[in-house]
């Protein structure tokens, strides 16, 4: 590594050392194993901003000495839930992260986490609540509740759905880094499924700019023309994780909107904390 990448890299850790100060974990309670729950701490350090972790930094971020931190991270690369970098020393996660993540996915855990929330809303509002969860340039439903009423909107478990088109991808993808969407949605022309579709880039990216303004994203007939829909985004460790949408009948979600937004956004929010940090 040559002294001007060190110094950037140095530089990177420091700006992302201050971000983190705001979401430094607490004391361990009480008959907790300090071993472990260090470890564990080590191991949410690890985020969609700070994928990478040096010893000194670790040592720095949880007030550990430097030799225990050292301990702590080749612990956890020796079982593979870290690697290091030969060259640079600096750890990221392992494949045996990507292999909990996989048993936590078919277990079925953050539907689990959100069904009292779904179904909290469906009572509240009489309309279908969805659960979406992004997945490549889509997002895919998770969980979901069918409204009460004779017409309504039926969501399929495990579909996909076109991030660009409605509310649901609005309020997730709103929260990716600009690179990110530019990525996800410019190699393509974004497909057109009704004149309400929003298909050019620079649109979709101020879209976005009013979604994170506001805390929410409504949508009308985007994707299906008798469809409204109402969403915001769902956060684990800082990181957008989901979105919770209450969906239906155009003329029903515009006529209730204001209300409907209220208790989504109070959702989602619940959501988040379920979530966990």
């Amino acid at each position: 590594m040559t002294e001007a990448t060190r110094r950037n890299a140095d530089d990177t850790a420091d700006e992302a050392d201050r971000d983190d100060t705001a979401d430094a974990p607490v004391p361990p309670q009480p008959g907790v194993l300090q071993g472990a729950d260090r470890a564990l701490l080590a191991l949410l350090s690890f985020t969609e901003r700070r994928p990478e972790w040096g010893v000194s930094e670790m040592a720095r971020r949880h007030g550990w000495d430097k030799a225990v931190a050292q301990r702590i991270l080749t612990t956890l690369a020796s079982r593979s839930f870290l690697t290091c970098d030969t060259t640079t020393r600096r750890y990221r996660l392992g494949p045996a992260v990507s292999r909990l993540a996989r048993a936590g996915e078919h277990s079925g855990v953050l539907p689990s986490l959100v069904r009292p929330i779904l179904a909290g809303l469906l009572r509240e509002t009489g309309e279908s609540v969805v659960l979406n969860v992004p997945q490549g340039a889509g997002y895919r439903c998770a969980a979901a509740v069918d409204g009460t009423g004779p017409v309504r909107y039926t969501a399929i478990i495990g579909a996909v759905m076109p991030g660009h088109a409605g509310a649901s991808g609005h309020a997730i993808f709103a929260h990716y880094p600009e690179a990110e969407i530019q990525r996800l949605f410019g190699a393509t022309p974004l497909q057109r499924f009704n004149d309400h579709t929003v298909t050019g880039l620079d649109t979709l990216q101020s879209l976005y700019a009013d979604v994170r303004a506001q805390g929410y994203s409504v949508s009308h007939g985007e994707y299906d023309e008798a469809v409204a829909a109402v969403s915001a985004p769902v956060f684990q460790a800082g990181s957008v994780a989901a979105s919770l949408t209450v969906i239906g009948p155009a003329h029903r979600i515009t006529r209730a909107a204001d209300r409907i937004t209220a208790l989504v956004l109070a959702g989602a929010e619940e959501a988040t904390a379920a979530f966990g940090s």
